[in-house]
């Protein structure tokens, strides 16, 4: 016989939300939340996404366990907020349906892999590295030196085949050719009504749209079925620590800058 919180929750709407920079503890977060929404077996998924991106491997888990979700039945509608770019699409994709605002900055499609070439600075200082290492490539982006042409061939191997990865799932995601998805899968960002024109979204609306729909999928009374939100994020306390505040204010606006200047899925180094 059934627990009788199963017996509840297989009629709740569920909500998870996904805020800020998806990597490290955002991960576990929503992992830990996706598993406690399959567990009780809740009937679907409400995905608030307000996020500039984030590491590969870490929207890849995402989108794999939301996949999983689906397959075990749950219907599962994304919703696009203020900005849901790079790896925000990534983990979007997974959802049967995308709902986003019309003014919400989405897209910035694609991987990119930074270094810092401060040889000549190093040099005007007075500081020079001294590298031991084990293999050809161990210190490639050292920022002590450029890149040579056999360090940048491997990279762009490495950043190509995430890319492929990347347009591979938006395009399963949103039943799109991989030609048509490379269209504009080029790190440029679009507003919601320019993505619903590309097929990126299915629909413009607000949290509440989604939320609507989600219970609409599901079977369930919309105008009755308000959502549970598993795996809160954490409380945040700017208001009682000093300068908290303003950091958290720095932190968001950094977030927006990287929506905004294509910054896409991270890879970092170690």
């Amino acid at each position: 016989m059934p627990w009788p919180w199963r017996r509840k929750t297989r009629r709740t709407l569920a909500r998870i939300a996904i805020e800020g920079p998806i990597a490290g503890p955002t991960r576990l977060r929503v992992l830990q939340a996706i598993e406690q929404v399959q567990r009780r077996e809740c009937p679907a998924l409400l995905l608030r996404i307000d996020s500039p991106g984030g590491t590969v491997g870490d929207s890849q888990e995402i989108h794999a366990a939301l996949r999983r979700l689906r397959e075990r039945g749950c219907r599962v509608v994304a919703s696009f907020g203020n900005i849901s770019a790079s790896g925000g699409v990534y983990v979007g994709v997974a959802a049967e349906r995308i709902v986003a605002n019309p003014g919400t900055i989405t897209g910035s499609i694609g991987v990119i892999l930074r270094g810092n070439d401060l040889s000549k600075l190093l040099k005007r200082i007075g500081i020079r590295f001294e590298i031991v290492k084990s293999g050809l490539y161990k210190d490639i982006l050292s920022p002590d030196r450029g890149l040579n042409d056999a360090e940048r061939a491997l990279l762009q191997e490495l950043i190509d085949s995430s890319y492929n990865q990347f347009v591979a799932a938006v395009a399963e995601g949103r039943a799109l050719s991989e030609t048509a998805v490379r269209d504009f899968a080029d790190g440029r960002v679009f507003s919601g009504a320019q993505a619903l024109e590309l097929g990126l979204i299915d629909e413009l609306g607000d949290e509440d749209r989604a939320r609507r729909l989600a219970a609409e999928l599901a079977g369930l009374d919309p105008e009755k079925s308000e959502p549970v939100t598993f795996g809160k994020p954490p409380k945040r306390f700017g208001g009682l620590v000093p300068g908290l505040n303003l950091l958290h204010q720095c932190h968001q606006a950094l977030s927006l800058e990287l929506g905004w200047s294509g910054q896409p899925l991270w890879l970092h180094r170690p």
